[in-house]
């Protein structure tokens, strides 16, 4: 079994015959399915150790559990790397395999939240705003009355309380700044679902800020 590092350490460990940054990640995992070169998967944690790491610290809410995940996400990209067709692309297989370790995870804990969502209601594309849009929007900016700190420690507790369908969406859209295609990859879900839950929790995030005004 491949020993994964620790994130932080990974970029130190890297050799001087390192494959080169310009070399595409699919070509990377190629390679490495065929030849089993440890410097070569240690490039693709190298280029993703931060990102991931964040995404999972995120998603998570908390750095234990993160790292752990962190692990298992790249044991399983040694794992299965014999599974990745050629003319994908790998960061929507990573954040795939990320997402369903830190689910796992969850339910292991017994932190997983079931909710239930009407995801056949029509929304208008154009309506669609992303959260930055909604936090400093000039004409009615719902968090203008709080100082920059007490602002990020609200979206955060806001964010983590979202029901897990939504706060996945938003997470990998604003945050990790995915597009919708590559979100509904990670996710399993047709592009439409992750614009409309998209929306919901820009909609949640709003109400919250709403109701903790009264």
């Amino acid at each position: 079994m491949i020993d994964i590092v620790n994130p932080g350490t990974i970029g130190a460990q890297m050799d001087g015959g390192a494959p080169r940054e310009d070399v595409s990640d699919e070509t990377l995992l190629l390679h490495y399915r065929n030849s089993g070169e440890r410097k070569v998967f240690d490039q693709l944690v190298h280029r993703y150790e931060c990102e991931i790491y964040s995404y999972l610290c995120r998603y998570l809410g908390d750095a234990q559990m993160a790292e752990d995940v962190f692990q298992g996400t790249f044991l399983q990209v040694h794992r299965k790397c014999s599974q990745f067709q050629q003319g994908r692309q790998f960061r929507p297989w990573l954040y795939a395999i990320a997402t369903h370790q830190a689910i796992d995870l969850q339910r292991k804990n017994k932190r997983h939240r079931m909710v239930s969502l009407d995801e056949n209601r029509d929304v208008d594309e154009e309506s669609i705003a992303t959260l930055m849009e909604l936090l400093e929007s000039r004409e009615t900016p719902p968090l203008a009355g709080l100082e920059a700190e007490e602002r990020q420690q609200w979206v955060r507790k806001t964010v983590d309380a979202l029901p897990e369908m939504l706060r996945s969406v938003l997470v990998l859209v604003y945050y990790q700044g995915l597009k919708y295609r590559e979100a509904a990859e990670v996710l399993g879900i047709p592009i439409g679902t992750v614009k409309s839950r998209l929306h919901s929790a820009i909609l949640k995030l709003n109400q919250a800020w709403q109701s903790s005004r009264i």
